[in-house]
């Protein structure tokens, strides 16, 4: 079986976003899966997706800081057209990748306990972002 949706994930502001529920919330066909894969990709240059901590917000803080002073925005970038965040955004978009492939099993994700999908938002009003979803898997 295969499906395959784009979703819209909701704008948020600059930083690290814990987003598992709102993915999960809109996928369609994931409960009707024994086992599988999920392939997220993110439709965007300035955005990332990661897997990490899912329960203390402080570690999205934390790497939120670290991207900061990591891909400083008072660079000497050549490429602002829309802005000093932009390029710095594109550089940790890169950094961090903008797909994962997770398993499904039981018709639910398979994370580790204390994992999460993470939206890294890399501009200060980036807005709505878009995902494609693609699950293939044996049904139930």
């Amino acid at each position: 079986m295969w499906h395959q949706h784009t979703l819209t994930l909701s704008a948020k502001p600059r930083g690290f976003h814990l987003v598992t529920d709102e993915v999960v919330g809109k996928l369609e066909g994931l409960a009707r899966l024994e086992t599988g894969l999920l392939h997220l990709l993110l439709l965007h240059t300035s955005a990332s997706l990661t897997l990490n901590e899912n329960c203390d917000p402080t570690v999205r803080g934390d790497m939120e800081r670290h991207f900061l002073r990591q891909v400083p925005e008072n660079a000497n970038y050549e490429h602002d057209y829309e802005g000093p965040d932009d390029m710095p955004a594109h550089i940790k978009s890169s950094l961090l990748g903008a797909s994962l492939m997770l398993p499904v099993w039981h018709g639910k994700l398979v994370l580790g306990t204390w994992q999460g999908i993470w939206l890294g938002e890399h501009r200060n009003h980036g807005g709505q972002r878009r995902i494609v979803a693609t699950l293939q898997g044996e049904p139930k």
